[in-house]
């Protein structure tokens, strides 16, 4: 049997050697790492002889009291019954208890064995059964730890390399996939746009091979740095830590182990780690919160960012301000704005997009359906699965699907935005209603796109989030779909005139166009099906698509005016025909991404990835400082596209349109948002009509104790206001249309 390797190394060597002496520079010693990261600038001197005397007698000791160093207002009567190893340096200690919640401590050393660490001042090492190898801030509490000790291989969560180490060492995050295909180095600071670029583009070998030299480069190889703790953090009845940098402030108790992370805490967002919490490999962002029994390993938190009750993250990156509680996350690659509670949920191999919410019991790539590791699941953002949904990879969901419960067994193409997608087992069928939630949900899709601001804490925002339902990757995926839903009823009334002839692609393209533009109440009695949503022979009907065609072209309508109305108040330029001339004689649609969250033109993307292959961006720092100009061109670009589109959808030419027809457009614009705050008033009153809703109260006062009453939501009312405000600006607008 083989045996547990235990060395007999002399105990005078305890806390010496951390650097193996090949590996120190000439002209420095073991400790010039060290003394780069200790900026206390504390002024250190050695014991006197009084000091040690008082140390020894209060229970402690040392290998050598000449490695003890400390400053003037040290108080040896604040040490006692600890061992000390190596080089230690302590601030001053006074006596002053520090109080932290219930949680009151007296100020020094206490029951602890201390081995080569920098101690700020006034701090409280407390029963810290072995601690190594770290340098500790100010006012720092640290009760009742088992192990606080750092290696001089350490990379503190990043996938670098140190010196002499093979490439098998390396730390990958296997995000998207599970064959590893996807993988990418997790640094801190990593952005979700930084996740998706290097998983997306696995093609460009060039591009990869940089986005490696990058990571390495920003960030040093030598061996030899310590572990830290930030000023004022709280580390308190915890098992393990080993290999960490922990910021300011932060709170960490009861944890079970903690290895090999970055955990950010400070101005930008105090962190916490809570009871039976096992976190491997990973980088924490600033402001996070775990809680309750969390198992991560190989993972990013973005800041802002939760694990609750029992969560699982494996192999994932989970975006800014989300939340995963008493879930399972494997290879995921999750954008921020995400919402998964309740126990059962499982989530496997997916991009998922941001501004989502993934319900109760949802299986979403669960188990092999193929004979190999399971696929990918890509969801646009405002992704919704209902209550025990069951997906299957491979599959692709438009922004803001809602899927209905059901299991839906085969993989589904789902390219129109807003539908909602149910299973209908009565005829074996597929069934997708385009623009549902424009239709039935108002209230939450407008209410959630509130929130979403609201709720984001960044104080750095390198990424422009995008928020809003509408925007130009929604808009291009509803033109997508108005093209689709024509070609579709085309071939539907061809195939209703004459059903044994195969339909003309073209021919039906265009008489569904006719079809769906006159709202010709034909489409109602046509059966409608849709090619290629579903991997399966049964069919796949689309309902209500008269309705849905008509709002899509109402939103692009009042997508494009809100367009007009903001490039021309943002040109400063008075006279509306002076402003017509300052556009180009042709407006064009520009494709655009989500990364990240973060919405950018292919253009920009591209440009983006040239300059990394040419070695412009030297490092990760360089390239957020990138996102950032694109996200300062975003609003130009923005409205350029909502331009072009209004042109599209509308058949003018807005640089030559006269006054008029831009006055009807700004109309129907106004009649749009009239027809969205109705919507998010009635879809909320549902929930005070409906007799099932209402059965559970046996009076009108106790219902409104509950919920509160309608005419005082707050948010609907705040709705009313921005659209009185809406007419208030348009009809100040329409004014402006008539000057010189």
């Amino acid at each position: 049997m083989q045996q547990n390797k235990i060395l007999k190394v002399p105990v005078s060597s305890l806390g010496y050697g951390f650097i193996p002496a090949n590996q120190i520079p000439k002209g420095k010693d073991e400790y010039y790492l060290r003394n780069i990261q200790n900026r206390s600038g504390i002024d250190y001197r050695q014991l006197s002889a009084f000091e040690i005397e008082v140390l020894v007698r209060n229970r402690n000791t040392s290998d050598n009291w000449n490695n003890i160093l400390v400053s003037d207002a040290f108080n040896p009567e604040l040490v006692k019954n600890c061992k000390f190893y190596g080089l230690v340096r302590i601030g001053k200690l006074e006596a002053f208890y520090l109080s932290f919640s219930d949680l009151k401590v007296p100020v020094g050393l206490y029951n602890s064995t201390i081995i080569s660490c920098d101690l700020g001042d006034n701090v409280v090492v407390d029963n810290v059964n072995y601690l190594s190898h770290y340098i500790i801030g100010n006012e720092v509490i640290l009760n009742n730890i088992n192990e606080l000790v750092a290696t001089n291989h350490t990379k503190f969560g990043n996938g670098i390399l140190k010196t002499g180490e093979s490439e098998a060492v390396r730390i990958w995050m296997e995000i998207c996939n599970e064959n590893t295909g996807r993988k990418v180095i997790p640094f801190n600071g990593m952005l979700a746009g930084d996740a998706y670029i290097w998983s997306k583009y696995k093609d460009d070998a060039l591009l990869q091979q940089k986005l490696i030299e990058i990571t390495e480069a920003q960030f040093d190889t030598k061996r030899g740095y310590y572990g830290k703790i930030g000023d004022r953090t709280v580390i308190k009845n915890c098992s393990i830590l080993k290999d960490c940098w922990i910021g300011s402030d932060a709170y960490i108790k009861g944890a079970n182990k903690l290895k090999n992370l970055t955990i950010n805490s400070g101005e930008e967002g105090k962190t916490q780690i809570g009871e039976g919490c096992e976190m491997v490999n990973g980088i924490i962002g600033f402001g996070c919160r775990a809680f309750y029994g969390v198992k991560a390993v190989r993972f990013v938190m973005a800041s802002h960012s939760q694990l609750k009750y029992g969560a699982r993250l494996i192999n994932s990156y989970l975006g800014n301000n989300a939340t995963i509680s008493c879930c399972e996350v494997l290879n995921s690659l999750i954008f921020p704005a995400h919402e998964q509670h309740h126990n059962n949920s499982f989530l496997c191999a997916a991009t998922i997009m941001g501004q989502s919410n993934i319900a109760a019991g949802a299986t979403i790539g669960s188990n092999h359906n193929s004979r190999g590791n399971d696929g990918e699941l890509i969801a646009g953002r405002g992704f919704w699965p209902g209550l025990c949904v069951s997906l299957k990879h491979n599959s692709v969901f438009a922004s803001f699907t809602m899927i209905a419960k059901g299991d839906y067994m085969h993989e589904l193409q789902i390219p129109i935005p807003f539908s909602l997608v149910s299973n209908d087992a009565s005829k074996d069928q597929l069934t997708v209603m385009p623009a549902f939630w424009f239709q039935y949900n108002m209230y939450a899709l407008e209410r959630n796109a509130w929130k979403y601001v609201d709720r984001d804490k960044r104080i750095e925002r390198k990424q422009l989030i995008e928020y809003d339902y509408l925007a130009p990757d929604t808009i291009e995926e509803i033109i997508h779909a108005m093209q689709l839903l024509e070609l579709f009823t085309g071939k539907a009334f061809l195939l209703k005139e004459e059903p044994s002839k195969k339909p003309d692609l073209k021919k039906a393209a265009t008489i569904g166009k006719q079809l769906l533009l006159s709202q010709d109440a034909v489409v109602d009695n046509l059966l409608i099906y849709a090619d290629g949503f579903e991997n399966s022979r049964r069919k796949a009907q689309l309902v209500k698509v008269r309705n849905a065609y008509d709002i899509f072209r109402q939103l692009i309508t009042y997508f494009g005016a809100n367009a007009l109305m903001q490039s021309w108040r943002e040109s400063g330029i008075k006279s509306f025909r002076s402003w017509q001339e300052t556009l180009p004689t042709k407006l064009k649609r520009q494709q655009w991404m989500n990364v990240g969250g973060q919405l950018m033109t292919t253009n920009e993307l591209s440009k983006l990835k040239e300059q990394i292959k040419k070695g412009k961006l030297k490092n990760w720092y360089a390239v957020h400082d990138q996102y950032e100009l694109i996200g300062q061109q975003y609003a130009a670009q923005k409205n350029q596209y909502g331009l072009a589109v209004l042109e599209e959808i509308t058949g003018l030419n807005i640089r030559n349109a006269a006054a008029h027809s831009i006055v009807q457009l700004l109309q129907q614009a106004v009649s749009t948002k009239e027809w969205m705050c109705k919507g998010i008033y009635d879809s909320r009153a549902k929930d005070y009509s409906n007799s099932f809703r209402k059965m559970v109260y046996d009076t009108v006062a106790e219902m409104n104790a509950v919920l509160g009453k309608l005419e005082q939501n707050s948010f609907i009312k705040e709705q009313e206001t921005h659209l009185k405000e809406y007419k208030q600006e348009v009809a100040q607008f329409i004014k402006q249309l008539g000057k010189k």
